[in-house]
């Protein structure tokens, strides 16, 4: 029965995000035990400030630390964000502090500064990337660019970016090194992109408004000879008022030039604006713009 399997399906999801929230926190923890802290590398954000007090003060600090930085950060996604948000967070900050308090044995990588930068970066950044894609969350800084972005206008992305280049400024004029400052910030890119990689995934979706004077026959060999699903959107005209068509389709990264291929053969005056898609979500599912689609060849 339906209504006896939801409550198991729901506590079989909430179990897997926490497994993988803690996943997540193991690798982000070991990036740091073994390629960041042995090689006075930080990273930005709570993690950054906290990597400095612990090099200021002792490692001891760097699990209390990053704890206390995140409360009052907490309070605020507590008091401005969803509630339900501020339990996953709690969570992965308590276990991200506990990893890093107990892989504190794990041996060193003593490399290259390129491996350093490289494969720590891309462990730290896969391990945040799994923490932030299962409802978590590790860097209260984020939660400040939120409210920010709500109140002033203000990308999260910036806020983000201005608070990271001041603490890797301060990294720098603080131990008087500048070269490692930078390799923070080579290494904190990696991360970042490699972040990206993970929450985004590697099919990157597009959307596509067209424009047509032929919508009709357009969605009949988009539908059939790239096996897409479209939907047809009534539009007005600003300056002429009058009704069209306008298709909305989503469509891989990987079928856009074939897609505008064939609206440009079909119809060359045809206008296109193509966005980035981050996820589309269609009813409980990810959505998925075919599966093992059939094309029709052309007798």
């Amino acid at each position: 029965m339906p209504s006896a399997q939801s409550p198991k399906r729901s506590l079989y999801h909430a179990i897997a995000a926490y497994l993988w929230i803690a996943l997540g926190a193991f690798l982000a923890a070991m990036s740091i035990r073994v390629f960041l802290v042995p090689n006075q590398l930080i990273d930005g954000g709570v993690i950054g400030i906290a990597l400095i007090i612990a090099r200021l003060y002792g490692d001891s600090y760097l699990s209390w630390a990053l704890v206390l930085i995140n409360l009052p950060f907490i309070y605020l996604a507590y008091s401005s964000i969803r509630r339900s948000f501020v339990i996953h967070m709690l969570y992965a900050v308590v276990v991200f502090a506990g990893f890093l308090y107990v892989l504190h044995p794990l041996p060193a990588f003593l490399g290259e500064s390129i491996e350093i930068i490289v494969f720590g970066g891309a462990i730290l950044g896969i391990g945040v990337g799994m923490i932030i894609r299962h409802g978590g969350c590790i860097d209260g800084t984020e939660i400040l660019a939120i409210i920010i972005n709500r109140k002033k206008g203000f990308t999260v992305g910036q806020v983000v970016l201005f608070i990271n280049v001041f603490i890797f400024i301060a990294y720098g004029w603080i131990f008087k090194d500048w070269h490692i400052a930078l390799r923070s910030i080579m290494m904190f890119i990696v991360a970042f992109k490699m972040m990206d990689l993970v929450i985004v995934g590697l099919d990157e979706l597009k959307s596509a408004l067209i424009i047509s004077s032929k919508p009709r026959e357009l969605a009949h060999v988009i539908t059939n000879e790239l096996g897409l699903g479209l939907t047809i959107i009534q539009g007005k005209g600003g300056y002429s008022g009058n009704t069209r068509d306008i298709l909305f389709v989503i469509v891989e990264r990987l079928d856009l030039s074939e897609l505008k291929e064939i609206i440009l053969r079909e119809d060359p005056s045809a206008f296109m604006a193509i966005e980035d898609l981050h996820e589309v979500v269609y009813g409980k599912r990810a959505y998925v713009p075919y599966k093992k689609r059939k094309r029709i060849m052309k007798s």
